[in-house]
């Protein structure tokens, strides 16, 4: 289905659908994570992916409009940028660990000493909290950082336009208003 997706994303003209079908990635992907028991992570591409980006990208379309613009050039460099990106990943996880090899290091290291040592170290009975509090807390800001720069950053981009729109409402309201009197 994220496949399917996927491709439609690309094909897609209309923005509207475009980011509906983001929206709808976002869900699929929270479902893929809860089929992995990550249920964190789920809840961040939920929440995150699916709600506020969805809003975003619908707010950025009110100010350029619906349809996507017929591109001027072709943007070769870009697809081989991507295109060698994609490569190097793949060619990177050829070397991680089988899923579910018990001899990972994630096994063989990590979660033992989270299981062992965040009782003591942390306090919390429950370990997931343990974990998310503070031995992933600074990830966890880090992640709020980067919602709250994307946000801003549309912001920035929507300002002039919404400025614009406001100071075009309130002075026809206050010429609309002296003239009613």
């Amino acid at each position: 289905m994220l496949l399917v997706v996927s491709i439609a994303l690309v094909i897609m003209r209309d923005l509207f659908a475009v980011a509906m079908l983001t929206g709808i990635y976002s869900l699929l992907s929270a479902c893929f994570f809860m089929l992995q028991d990550a249920v964190d992570v789920a809840f961040t591409e939920a929440a995150v992916g699916a709600g506020i980006t969805t809003v975003l990208f619908l707010a950025t379309m009110s100010q350029v409009g619906r349809n996507e613009r017929k591109a001027k050039n072709k943007p070769w460099l870009a697809l081989a940028v991507c295109t060698v990106v994609a490569a190097l990943l793949i060619y990177a996880s050829a070397d991680m660990p089988r899923y579910g090899d018990p001899n990972a290091p994630v096994h063989t290291h990590v979660a033992p000493r989270y299981i062992n040592d965040s009782p003591n170290e942390v306090g919390p009975p429950n370990m997931v909290t343990s974990v998310l509090s503070s031995y992933r807390g600074y990830d966890t800001l880090g992640e709020t950082g980067v919602v709250f720069t994307a946000g801003v950053g549309v912001l920035l981009l929507l300002g002039p336009g919404l400025r614009r729109r406001y100071r075009k409402d309130v002075v026809d309201s206050k010429e609309g208003g002296e003239n009613a009197e």
